[in-house]
């Protein structure tokens, strides 16, 4: 709760709630964007080219379900709840994915404390990110009765989710990451990981103003969608620590996929929702993401899967 990155968004959330005028620059929002997942692209692609690979199979499949599983457990939620097919896959498709910035935090959270943790996280974030929302897609496009020149292919929707910004940032920055370890060059090192949480904190100051234009939303989400936002994230990285726990992964690195697990996206999975799932009502898969749960892991639930975390492997030992 006291790190600066969370200080930094509740900053820019009451600057926002007050009608400050506090605001980022659009272009400069931007560049602290591309920034950060630039960086985390090629602090992935280093300590990847470092890793030893064997370790990644058991993990990589691991996550693969986790993603899996995590959009069945949304998709049967908002299905319970009495939500279309549509919305229920849409946010199915938001839960199974990842939000980078969210990754980014639990990854100074963290450094901070010194806790190992498998090099090949990053690889993780990209393996949970596209799967999801593909198979989010697919539960939909199971249940509709249009003709197949109706329907928007799988193939265009993956297309578009790999070479939209935040992926072609990350897969980009991991391929140079790889490159510039193999060549051992650190020219980049001193920009992209010496200066990486000041620039964190900024971009989440102006998160926070983003969030707070979402809380006048939360009244048309309904109670039920508070729950969910809520009751989500918990499920999904309770799931996310016994899979790491499964893949033996160390307590930093479970935590990095618990948190994963827990978190919502709200850049490529509304872009590919949009395109692929029309139908789908963009006030629920938009304000419950960024208006509830990140927010919540933010302050309250990466704290809260570290301590799980740690119990569940003192309790396993």
């Amino acid at each position: 709760m006291l790190d600066p990155v969370v200080l930094f968004f509740i900053l820019g959330l009451l600057g926002g709630v007050f009608k400050s005028g506090l605001k980022i620059p659009e272009s400069f929002y931007n560049v602290l964007s591309i920034y950060l997942l630039l960086s985390i692209g090629i602090k992935g692609g280093i300590e990847l080219f470092h890793s030893d690979l064997s370790r990644l199979l058991l993990p990589a499949i691991g996550t693969l379900l986790l993603g899996l599983i995590i959009c069945l457990i949304a998709w049967g939620y908002m299905l319970k709840g009495g939500f279309s097919a549509a919305d229920a896959a849409a946010m199915a498709a938001h839960y199974g994915s990842v939000s980078a910035v969210t990754f980014a935090v639990v990854l100074t959270f963290i450094r901070d404390r010194q806790m190992p943790y498998e090099e090949f996280v990053t690889v993780l974030l990209v393996l949970m990110e596209i799967p999801a929302i593909a198979f989010s897609i697919f539960l939909f496009k199971s249940r509709q009765k249009k003709s197949p020149s109706q329907q928007t292919g799988i193939g265009e929707v993956i297309r578009e989710m790999i070479l939209g910004k935040s992926m072609l940032l990350l897969l980009g920055g991991l391929g140079i990451g790889v490159f510039t370890a193999w060549q051992h060059n650190e020219q980049l090192n001193d920009f992209f990981f010496g200066m990486f949480k000041g620039f964190l904190a900024i971009f989440m100051l102006e998160m926070g103003v983003v969030t707070s234009t979402r809380l006048a939303d939360l009244k048309k989400v309904g109670l039920f969608l508070l729950m969910f936002g809520v009751t989500m994230p918990v499920i999904a990285g309770s799931l996310g620590i016994l899979a790491g726990w499964f893949c033996g992964m160390t307590e930093g690195g479970t935590i990095i996929l618990a948190t994963m697990a827990a978190s919502a996206s709200y850049i490529a999975a509304p872009a590919a929702v949009r395109v692929a799932i029309p139908e789908a009502n963009p006030t629920l898969y938009l304000t419950t993401p960024l208006g509830v749960t990140f927010p919540f892991n933010l302050i309250i639930g990466i704290p809260i899967y570290s301590f799980l975390t740690e119990y569940f492997f003192r309790m396993m030992s």
